[in-house]
């Protein structure tokens, strides 16, 4: 985390430098999420949601600076919006399924429970 005097430290060089190593970093961990959810590794995709948390931070950290009206990180912004739809679209899709199929795992134990306690209640002793 950058302190006050920090960011005002920081030339307009060094806060594009940050920025596109931020920003390149961001690029390859949003391709990795992609690559992991349609691999359905969510356990690995899950893991690498809070490392792209923590990017975002980081970059909200920089000085204000109009590197994002340069050409270079308009690029970038234009690979990574149809990556993060493709993601946002996936990962309903698998929460969705998995709600789904938790759902009928909940109401087969419910029904197994019901069935058994009426057969028990069905016995003449």
């Amino acid at each position: 985390m950058l302190n006050q005097t920090e960011k005002q430290s920081l030339s307009p060089e060094e806060i594009i430098a940050r920025a596109r190593k931020l920003w390149l970093t961001y690029l390859t961990v949003t391709q990795e999420l992609l690559k992991f959810i349609n691999k359905q590794e969510i356990d690995t995709f899950l893991s690498l949601v809070p490392q792209r948390s923590e990017l975002i931070l980081k970059l909200e950290e920089l000085p204000s600076h109009d590197y994002r009206k340069m050409d270079e990180f308009k690029a970038i912004a234009e690979k990574i919006k149809p990556m993060d739809r493709e993601i946002m679209y996936k990962a309903r899709a698998w929460l969705n399924k998995s709600r789904r199929q938790n759902s009928v795992v909940r109401s087969y134990d419910l029904g197994g429970a019901m069935m058994n306690r009426s057969v028990a209640f069905n016995r003449t002793y």
